[in-house]
């Protein structure tokens, strides 16, 4: 779930949603946000480390890329709480009809 630590960060959760919309070199994430190269590549390692990016040389740049496996594990692990709000949820909906049918 190192995953989690790294999407904390706002920077990172916006880079994770430049790349859900397709690959882009650091020069195109940089033109994404008012912060230093430095600071994006330091970001990028983060997230490489945590497995959410992956990087493929294209030529004499490198382009980045979403990997979607650790999102996949933070939604099966999401997927618990969702049942139970869920049931909860619908336990309310049933109690505010009965309210309202009396």
């Amino acid at each position: 779930m190192q995953a989690f630590g790294a999407l904390a960060d706002p920077t990172r959760a916006g880079i994770v949603d430049a790349l859900a919309q397709g690959p882009r070199t650091v020069n195109e994430i940089v033109e994404l946000f008012s912060i230093s190269q430095p600071s994006i590549s330091r970001h990028l390692r983060v997230l490489r480390e945590a497995g959410l990016v992956r990087v493929e040389a294209r030529g004499r740049s490198r382009e980045y890329q979403l990997d979607v496996a650790p999102l996949r594990e933070i939604d099966r692990w999401l997927d618990r709480y969702r049942r139970f709000w869920a049931s909860k949820l619908d336990a309310l909906e049933r109690h505010m009809d009965q309210e309202d049918s009396e």
